[in-house]
């Protein structure tokens, strides 16, 4: 039987080896590729949701999300005509509960 030896590099050899390069961070996702939009449009219209949309210039719109695409929502009024918003004008919007009057609805109870 013959002894055989098992040679085992070092690390120093192994190290020098690899690449001194860092690995590439992870690049970010944009939002408009993760669903997260769609998928709130998605609920709040499958549940006929009241919303109240608050726009740039300060005006609210209040009613039901009908539909949306890439750059608007259809609003759905029961007191006055259907709307079609533009996103870039939406400073934000918020679900309308029906045990609060409109003024006195507390914004850092947004869901």
């Amino acid at each position: 039987m013959v002894n055989r030896k098992l040679i085992r590099p070092s690390l120093s050899e192994i190290k020098d080896q690899m690449p001194r390069y860092a690995p590439m961070p992870r690049k970010r996702v944009p939002p408009e590729v993760t669903n997260a939009e769609n998928y709130y449009y998605i609920k709040q219209m499958a549940a006929k949701t009241p919303m109240v949309v608050k726009l740039l210039d300060g005006e609210e719109i209040r009613g039901v999300i009908e539909w949306y695409d890439k750059n608007c929502i259809k609003v759905h009024r029961s007191d006055g005509p259907n709307l079609l918003i533009l996103k870039h004008v939406i400073k934000y919007m918020y679900k309308q509960t029906e045990d609060q009057e409109p003024d006195e609805v507390d914004l850092g109870q947004v869901e």
